[in-house]
């Protein structure tokens, strides 16, 4: 290495530094990297990350940990659909396991020697019951016992800590309304901690440089798509694919991109996140997914999507005849060539108002921010076309509505062609937005 290739690197390093700045990124480590003789070098990326202004959420795992204990006491583990079985008196060995890992990674993370490179960093690591959980239950004739699966996030406790700052750990253990605790599945924490928190990144650590192909060469990028027929055809199994379909699940759930690389390879967090090459394998759906108008050969999918909202009563019925002409109205939501999602924009220029018609998303992608992204073009369109006002009208989602700006009016200060077909038998709710 020339005396001054850091120099060029680290210059060529600051148009990623500033785009990562005040960013939300979820790392994940099972217990493998944790047992790694590369986990100093990890623990040191983490506090240049941390130092640099980035969000940080750690979450891991502790399977092997977990499998010494129950060896050790002579107790049996049992698996089954790649989950361990965790019976009553397990569990104590469970949290015994988890509660030494998170002491070690905080004292890693706690180290501050004038010789080291987190001298002077004054790491804060917070934790708690930030996920909450709920059993796995019975499967195929299989009690889980107290393993669980994640039921909801404290979105809002984790934001709290890191815009002060702290780098939030979360250990494979969540919590019951009830008062007891269950054995997580790390990848599934990691992918739904992401996704709630709405993450830039979710950071995969494992022991291969990422996802290889049949010849054992790196695979540098998978969109979701092609990820899931890698799985669906058993190019991977085990462990590697539990962690691809956790990526995955991230992405189709709101998170940009997912990251797979190695934890034995030093400095690959930095690679991956400062470099334009990275390291490991990306995982994307970018290419998949659009907003746009929407187009005559769209008519079946959007068909398809509201005919369900239709039966419940919670859209009036369109023929196809109807969305065929006026179809120019329409926005929608393309992904992987599927209509996941809709909305009608009907002017009435006179009023310089606009209705917000027609509004569906696909049940599996509500979650994930498409209503508030189809709501944002559909309010830029009106403000574009000179609309000074935005009206819905609905008989189930008015908190929704309300929960975005959206106020309380009279069925009389509709527009009057609007006012003249007003149903009163679906006595549907008015709600107003200004723009």
């Amino acid at each position: 290495m020339k005396s001054n290739d850091w120099l060029h690197g680290f210059r060529h390093s600051s148009p990623y530094i500033n785009a990562h700045r005040g960013r939300t990124v979820v790392l994940t480590l099972g217990g493998e990297a944790l047992a790694h003789e590369n986990l100093i070098n990890i623990i040191h990326d983490i506090t240049l990350l941390s130092s640099l202004g980035i969000k940080l959420v750690v979450t891991f795992g502790a399977r092997p940990q977990i499998q010494q204990r129950f060896d050790q006491a002579g107790l049996d583990s049992r698996f089954h659909d790649g989950l361990r079985v965790t019976l009553e008196d397990q569990l104590p060995l469970v949290m015994e396991a988890v509660g030494a890992l998170r002491a070690h990674l905080e004292s890693r993370l706690s180290m501050g020697l004038i010789n080291s490179p987190m001298h002077g960093a004054r790491i804060r690591v917070s934790s708690g019951n930030l996920v909450t959980a709920r059993p796995v239950g019975v499967l195929n004739g299989v009690d889980f016992g107290y393993t669980g699966r994640v039921r909801r996030v404290d979105v809002e406790g984790i934001e709290t800590l890191l815009r002060l700052g702290h780098i939030v750990l979360l250990p494979p253990l969540g919590y019951s309304p009830t008062g007891d605790v269950f054995n997580l599945s790390y990848e599934d924490v990691a992918s739904q901690v992401a996704s709630a928190l709405k993450a830039e990144k979710l950071i995969i650590f494992t022991g291969e440089d990422g996802v290889l192909d049949e010849s054992g060469q790196l695979i540098r990028e998978l969109t979701v798509r092609q990820a899931r027929e890698r799985l669906a055809d058993g190019d991977l199994e085990g462990h590697a694919a539990d962690l691809l379909r956790a990526a995955c699940e991230a992405c189709v759930r709101g998170v940009r991109r997912s990251q797979i690389i190695s934890y034995t390879r030093d400095g690959a967090v930095l690679q991956e996140l400062f470099t334009r090459d990275g390291s490991g394998t990306l995982v994307s759906d970018d290419n998949y997914e659009q907003i746009r108008g929407a187009r005559v050969e769209d008519i079946g999918g959007i068909l398809e999507l509201i005919q369900p909202l239709e039966e419940q009563g919670i859209l009036v019925r369109r023929s196809r005849e109807l969305l065929e002409t006026e179809v120019d109205r329409y926005t929608v939501v393309e992904r992987d060539g599927t209509i996941v999602g809709c909305a009608a924009l009907y002017e009435y220029p006179a009023e310089k108002a606009g209705e917000l018609s027609c509004f569906a998303v696909d049940p599996s992608y509500r979650r994930a921010g498409r209503g508030d992204d189809i709501l944002a073009v559909v309010e830029r369109n009106a403000r574009s076309r000179g609309l000074e006002r935005l009206f819905v009208l609905t008989t189930q989602t008015e908190h929704w509505f309300r929960e975005r700006g959206f106020e309380p009016s009279s069925v009389q200060s509709l527009p009057g062609p609007k006012l003249a077909s007003y149903n009163t038998q679906r006595n549907s709710k008015v709600f107003v937005k200004r723009l």
